[in-house]
């Protein structure tokens, strides 16, 4: 519920405060007077898009403030929850703006987008303009207003699952369509690469180590003579004939030398040893050294047919087999396509079926809240001086979507006998506005804890008729906020809560006031609406009468 608007230099309003209540509140006034004002003005702050230019004339800043109270379980709380917004029973809502436009809003004094003080102004207020009306002409807005009297919000939250899922076996059965068109149109180059690549059959590391022993077998010749004239001068005609030699002298020596010999001899015997042992290296060596010519040429082809195919296929040698595995698995999916393609193509076949499923429920719910409604219409329309008119809700079958595969639209007949017609073809000004306001008071049963703002919807229609008007909207504020701008007496008069808005000049200066009426200063805004500029007693009387029980 509202509470309380605060407006600060916004238009004609200088400072203002207004404390609105329970039921039903009704604002009258001259026309011009500032009532469209406090609309922009209430529509300024809950962020919606309205004049450009509201900051008073030689204000710094225009602002204004709405405070609400909300009860627990009010669809506010979630959209708070969600921006990070702490939920408290009492909601304030400030936004200023300065003369070059700038706009900034705060919500509990936590500064916000516009963005989510409009979110959260669709739960907190419903205005219904002047020209509002027009919204019962556009069919789009046909089937949210049916959903909203059926109540199937689950049923359109399963809906839309349904269609997700739907949506998303039908992108995955087409990507794969596409997948597998791109690998047959290169299905010739995948079985020629893949034979080519599983023929040489490449490992990690293997050109690097080809390429060492070609390294290696090319320095084989020119090395080999060096280290076998090495291994020459090791051997029995070298270095170990001359060091058996050696030993054997000096073993025939020792005998009589008492040992000083003996430190040398085992020297020697090492320094055999180790002479072996480089021998067997060398010989080594030698034996690696003594290359086939036709290995070499084997090893230098295959090198090659390495560093061919890594340039062909623009990867290093190293990565061939991690290419020709690749390769194999875009030729196992074009192998596996068709059954793959078979397998996603039921996948959207059940989710088609499961969304024709959701649809039919959701229709058949439809269907039968089309009847309640337009016998609840029939209901709403008598008290408003139009039991002959006949509101018909139309169903007829549409493009499958998230939210159904129905088109709903509301048809009328105004007069008995007469063929029903779209809105805006058979239906007047002030009919529209009784045929919104019936359609309101049977959505209203359904609850939603908004404040419903009517702006002039008694337009066009008096005397009996306006007083009907009035009590509807009476009847709907038992169950909810009403806030109505009015030039109707008698909707004035069956108001719970008056305020009149005037306009007063000082010198060269023109502001709204509003002020709240109270027993005579009420009967006179009544008798002036009555009677216009010069209220007579007569006009007091019908003001009275009209404010009677």
């Amino acid at each position: 519920m509202l509470r309380n608007l605060s407006i600060r230099d916004m238009l004609l309003i200088d400072r203002l405060e207004l404390a609105f209540q329970p039921g039903l509140n009704v604002l009258t006034g001259e026309t011009g007077a500032g009532k469209s004002i406090l609309l922009d003005s209430l529509g300024f702050v809950l962020g919606w898009r309205g004049r450009a230019e509201l900051v008073r004339a030689g204000a710094a800043q225009g602002e204004v403030e709405a405070v609400f109270d909300l009860p627990a379980g009010h669809p506010a709380h979630a959209v708070m929850s969600e921006a990070g917004i702490s939920a408290e029973d009492e909601l304030i809502l400030r936004r200023v703006n300065t003369p070059d436009g700038r706009k900034t809003a705060w919500i509990n004094d936590r500064r916000v987008s516009g963005d989510v003080l409009r979110a959260l102004s669709e739960t907190l207020v419903e205005l219904h303009g002047q020209h509002d009306d027009r919204g019962l002409l556009n069919p789009r807005g046909h089937r949210q207003l049916l959903d909203a009297f059926a109540g199937v919000e689950g049923d359109i939250l399963a809906t839309r699952a349904s269609w997700r899922a739907l949506s998303q076996a039908r992108a995955a059965r087409e990507a794969a369509q596409a997948r597998l068109a791109t690998l047959r149109a290169e299905e010739d180059y995948l079985r020629h690469a893949v034979g080519e690549l599983d023929k040489l059959n490449p490992e990690p590391g293997e050109e690097a180590e080809l390429d060492a022993r070609r390294r290696m077998m090319q320095a084989a010749a020119r090395l080999s003579g060096d280290v076998a004239r090495a291994r020459g001068a090791m051997g029995e005609e070298g270095a170990e004939r001359l060091m058996h030699d050696a030993m054997r002298w000096l073993d025939g020596a020792a005998a009589d030398l008492e040992g000083r010999l003996d430190g040398a001899i085992e020297a020697l015997g090492r320094a055999l040893t180790e002479l072996g042992e480089a021998q067997a290296e060398v010989d080594g060596c030698l034996d690696a050294l003594d290359t086939d010519p036709m290995a070499l040429e084997a090893v230098e082809d295959r090198l090659f047919a390495l560093r061919g195919l890594a340039r062909k296929h623009s990867v290093l040698p190293d990565d061939l087999g991690t290419h020709a595995q690749e390769l194999r698995a875009r030729l196992a999916a074009l192998d596996a396509g068709d059954s793959d393609a078979a397998a996603l193509a039921r996948a959207e076949a059940e989710g088609r079926a499961a969304h024709e499923a959701a649809c039919a429920a959701l229709s058949e719910k439809r269907r039968k809240a089309a009847k309640a409604l337009d016998a609840a219409m029939a209901a709403e329309l008598a008290p408003l001086k139009m039991e002959r008119a006949v509101f018909a809700t139309t169903i007829n079958p549409a493009e499958p979507g998230p939210e159904g595969a129905d088109a709903v639209t509301f048809e009328v007949a105004t007069n008995p006998g007469a063929p029903a017609g779209a809105l805006n073809r058979i239906a007047s000004g002030g009919e529209l506005s009784r045929f919104l306001l019936a359609l309101k008071v049977c959505l209203s049963r359904a609850g939603g804890g908004q404040t419903l703002i009517f702006d002039e919807i008694d337009r066009g229609v008096g005397g009996a008729t306006a007083d009907a008007v009035g009590r509807r909207l009476r009847a709907l504020s038992e169950g909810a906020q009403v806030l109505v701008v009015t030039h109707s007496p008698q909707v004035a008069a069956l108001g719970a809560h008056h305020w009149r808005v005037e306009k007063t000049t000082h010198g060269e200066e023109t502001l709204s006031r509003v002020s709240q009426l109270f027993d005579e200063t009420r009967v006179d805004e009544l008798a002036r609406m009555l009677a216009g500029d010069r209220i007579t007693d007569a006009a007091r009387a019908a003001a009275r009468a009209l404010l009677a029980p």
